[in-house]
């Protein structure tokens, strides 16, 4: 039995009844569609949370965070000062494998500027941190060790905090110009670049949301900057860490010495290799810093990626699932149709048999035709399944938009052409086994 006859038979078979085969393939379809429109979605998700990963520094990024001191430390906990510039210094220098130490103060302030008012959250850091946070200065300079030795009331400002205080001027760079923090007058030195997430930047980059942007900005509320991860790194507001702690921190205590307490302290493993390492070396140093005091831990951000690929994992075993019963339904509806087409063609199949057709010959000729209904339903199902897709990238968070890959392409087109080779089996198998005499006489 040649295929490829097979395959025009099976061609005809379906063009001589367009209605019934359109039908039979609808489950297939369906199946399809969901089953590519599933993988799109949760490839949009995982991309989207661990773009949103990246931006805030990675894996690499760890955070010493503060704990309760076990039973054996609980008396003694007094003793260790908690997290302090002396820490920041103990890892550059006793931490090889660190690669960054970002010490950290932050509070809420009100910026103003003129008659313009915002309130915010403003960072005292050191010069590493934009690069701990992965931020990019567009215009002017960052933060250097010069403002912090001179505790120079300087400034850089995220792109949002410029667009807020000077609305009359689109576009507009203030280096030089005056803000005021709480009162307190600071010059802008530095602009930082404006972050976006990649599916933003390609549709901005080929003026697709140019227009539908101008329309939603009017109206944009609170609740849609939950829908932008980088909402926070476009309104950084980083004075040097000196200046913060002098101009609102110090009433209680003058003196900014090693054991100032901070707010937040950051370290970035060098190598991702070596991340045990480098965070048992990191515990080593800081249990020298704390007295022996185990009042402290790291945040990895290890549950952080391993709840991606769990809620991924979850999404596709869910619509996997959904999408496989009607792959299922279309499969029992093939299985349907074969059959009553062998009904159909028994006297035929007869003639065939009578005139030197192998069984072999009539089984692989069925199994061929429901082959090319599950091939053809899934050329139909890729199609709908990219209209469903356009249609979830307008409705679904940008930072989620659906994902067409390649791979999922040829998993959902697979299934569809063995769901429609394995429904035709058993019709296969059983014309095959139709006795040429009985099949003769039949009608």
């Amino acid at each position: 039995m040649n295929f490829w006859f097979g395959l025009l038979i099976g061609l005809k078979e379906i063009s001589s009844h367009k209605f019934r085969s359109f039908l039979t393939m609808l489950g297939v379809i369906l199946g399809v569609s969901s089953l590519l429109s599933m993988f799109a979605l949760t490839e949009g998700l995982s991309r989207g949370m661990k773009e949103m990963l990246y931006s805030s520094g990675g894996m690499e990024r760890v955070e010493v965070v503060p704990k309760e001191p076990s039973e054996r430390c609980k008396d003694l906990a007094f003793l260790s000062p908690g997290r302090t510039m002396e820490d920041a210094n103990a890892l550059r220098k006793g931490a090889p494998l660190v690669d960054l130490v970002s010490p950290e103060l932050s509070m809420s302030m009100v910026v103003t500027r003129s008659n313009k008012t915002l309130s915010t959250g403003v960072s005292g850091g050191e010069p590493e941190f934009l690069k701990m946070g992965r931020l990019k200065i567009e215009f002017g300079r960052p933060i250097t060790q010069a403002d912090l030795d001179s505790v120079s009331r300087v400034v850089v400002v995220g792109p949002s905090v410029v667009s807020e205080l000077w609305p009359e001027s689109p576009g507009y760079i203030p280096l030089g110009e005056a803000i005021r923090l709480n009162g307190i007058p600071y010059r802008i030195v530095g602009v930082l670049q404006y972050e976006e997430i990649s599916f933003s930047k390609r549709r901005r980059e080929a003026g697709l949301d140019a227009a539908r942007a101008a329309q939603q900005l009017k109206r944009r509320g609170k609740a849609d900057k939950a829908f932008d991860p980088l909402w926070q790194k476009n309104r950084a507001v980083l004075i040097p860490i000196t200046t913060m702690f002098y101009d609102y921190r110090s009433a209680s205590n003058p003196d900014f010495s090693p054991n100032r307490q901070l707010d937040r302290l950051y370290l970035r493993v060098a190598d991702m290799a070596l991340f045990e390492e480098t965070i048992s070396q990191a515990r080593t140093v800081l249990d020298r810093t704390r007295r022996g005091i185990d009042d402290f831990g790291f945040d990895t951000r290890e549950e952080w990626a391993d709840a991606i690929e769990r809620n991924v994992k979850n999404s596709r075993t869910t619509g996997g699932l959904i999408a496989g019963i009607s792959l299922l339904v279309g499969g029992i509806g093939i299985t349907n149709i074969m059959l009553a087409s062998i009904t159909e063609r028994i006297r035929e199949i007869g003639v065939r048999r009578a005139i030197g057709a192998r069984q072999r010959d009539i089984f692989i000729q069925i199994v061929v035709e429901s082959g090319v209904i599950g091939f053809i339903g899934g050329i139909f199902g890729l199609v709908v399944a990219l209209g469903l897709v356009r249609i979830l990238v307008m409705l679904s968070p940008a930072q989620n938009t659906a994902v067409i890959t390649f791979p999922a392409v040829l998993i959902s087109f697979g299934f569809a052409v063995g769901i429609g080779v394995i429904s035709g089996l058993y019709p296969a198998w059983k014309a095959s086994t139709l006795d040429p005499i009985e099949a003769l006489r039949y009608g």
